[in-house]
């Protein structure tokens, strides 16, 4: 690598895995907030479904499983869908964290390979 004043600054193993392991991190990166994308439109279907669920005055709902609808009693459903809202939000709180945990890690990196590659190397989203 070029350092602006032309002097070489060397790659070392150490480096290169440092790099790599950036690299790696930052495409988890985008396909956690991919993930969160989705994980937040379900949580959101879900709290519609519930909503709908309390305005409904009929004792037997049509509720989807799998790719058919059956006839279920509202207090089952009802039940179901608790139990979908509290996964959905399990789910989506541990991919938060792995987002936090991520972003972490990618600044530690940032700062090491900043530090020793100054301007030479680009880690920053165009």
């Amino acid at each position: 690598m070029q350092r602006a004043g032309g002097s070489e600054t060397e790659v070392t193993w150490e480096d290169q895995k440092n790099i790599n392991k950036f690299g790696r991190l930052n495409n988890r990166f985008h396909e956690l907030e991919d993930e969160i994308k989705i994980a937040k439109e379900a949580n959101e279907n879900i709290e519609d479904a519930s909503n709908e669920l309390i305005l409904t005055d009929e004792e037997v709902v049509r509720f989807q499983i799998g790719e058919v609808f059956a006839h279920v009693p509202k207090d089952e459903v009802e039940m179901r869908i608790e139990k979908m809202q509290e996964e959905t939000s399990k789910r989506l709180e541990k991919l938060e964290e792995e987002k936090e945990s991520i972003l972490a890690q990618m600044a530690e990196l940032k700062k090491i390979l900043y530090g020793k590659f100054k301007d030479s190397i680009n880690l920053e989203e165009d």
